[in-house]
C-alpha cells in the first residue's frame, strides 16, 4: 500500500467483499459492486420519472422508483441463493472426487485439475481454469488463489486449505479430513433442504403481505383524483410511513426466516 493511501472503512470493504461473492455466485463475475449499484440507481431514476409521469405524482414515481432500484440488488441476490442451493449437492461430490485422486498417488495440484475433467459440471469451469493457470504460471499457491476467487464459495475456501497446508506442511490424513468433509456436507445439505421446505411457505406469505400494500397503491394511481391526494402533506406522510414499516417488516422477516449461513473465514 502507498504512503498516504486512504484505507477502506471495515464496514464499506465488508460489503464491498459481500456484494463481490455474491456477482460471482450469481454466475455474473464480471460486474463489479459499483457497476451494480450504478444499475440499480440507473433503474431507479427510470421508474421515478416513467411512473410520476403516468401518474402525475413525484411521490409515488419516488416510491416505485426506490422498490425498482432495489431490483438489480434483489436478482443478484436471488440468483446467488439459487446457486449456493443447487452448489450444497455437489460440493460432496467434489470433495469425493479430490479424495478418490488423492487415494489413487495423484500428485495436488493434478487431482484438482482431475476435477475439472470428471467433476460436476457446476464446477468443472473454474478447476479447469486451475489447470491452465498451473500449467502456464507453475505457481500453485497464486492458482489456488484464483480458483477461490472463482468459486467464492466457504466450502470451497475449506477444501482449499486443507489441499494448501498439506502441500505446504505434509500430511497423510487429508484424504480422511476430505471424507469426513463429505458426510458432514451431505448431512447438512439433507437438514437444510428439510428446513427450508417447511418454512418456504411462511417466507413467500410475508413476502405477499409486505408487497399487497404497494400493489394497492399502484392501482390507485390509475385516478387522478387518488393520485392528488398523495402530492399533498397528508399524502405524504402516509407514503413515507408506509415505506418506513415495510423496510422495517422486510427486515425483520428475513432476519427471522433466515437459516445460519457459512461466511468466508477464510477468503
Amino acid at each position: 500500500m502507498w504512503v498516504g493511501e486512504p484505507t477502506p472503512h471495515p464496514r464499506y470493504a465488508r460489503w464491498h467483499a459481500n456484494v463481490a461473492d455474491s456477482v460471482v455466485q450469481a454466475g455474473m463475475p464480471s460486474v463489479t459492486p459499483g457497476a451494480l449499484v450504478a444499475g440499480s440507481v440507473i433503474v431507479g431514476g427510470l421508474v421515478t420519472v416513467i411512473v410520476a409521469g403516468l401518474a402525475a405524482s413525484l411521490p409515488i414515481g419516488l416510491c416505485f422508483g426506490v422498490l425498482a432500484g432495489r431490483g438489480p440488488t434483489a436478482i443478484v441476490t436471488m440468483r446467488a441463493h439459487a446457486r449456493r442451493e443447487s452448489m450444497r449437492t455437489v460440493w460432496p461430490d467434489v470433495v469425493d472426487n479430490l479424495a478418490s485422486g488423492i487415494r489413487a498417488g495423484l500428485p495436488l495440484a493434478e487431482a484438482l485439475s482431475q476435477v475439472g475433467e470428471s467433476g460436476p459440471e457446476q464446477v468443472r469451469p473454474a478447476f479447469d481454469a486451475f489447470a491452465q493457470d498451473y500449467r502456464a504460471t507453475g505457481r500453485f499457491s497464486d492458482s489456488i488463489d484464483a480458483l477461490k476467487a472463482r468459486l467464492a464459495d466457504p466450502v470451497a475456501d475449506r477444501i482449499v486449505e486443507a489441499i494448501r497446508i498439506t502441500r505446504d506442511v505434509g500430511g497423510s490424513d487429508v484424504g480422511h479430513v476430505l471424507r469426513t468433509l463429505a458426510e458432514f456436507l451431505r448431512e447438512d445439505a439433507r437438514a437444510r433442504g428439510e428446513i427450508e421446505a417447511r418454512q418456504s411457505w411462511t417466507v413467500n406469505a410475508a413476502r405477499l403481505a409486505v408487497a399487497a400494500p404497494w400493489v394497492v397503491l399502484a392501482l390507485l394511481s390509475s385516478q387522478p383524483t387518488n393520485t392528488a391526494a398523495f402530492n399533498r402533506p397528508a399524502g405524504l406522510m402516509v407514503l413515507a410511513i408506509g415505506g418506513v414499516l415495510t423496510v422495517v417488516a422486510y427486515r425483520l422477516m428475513v432476519r427471522i426466516g433466515r437459516l445460519p449461513s457459512e461466511v468466508r473465514v477464510l477468503r
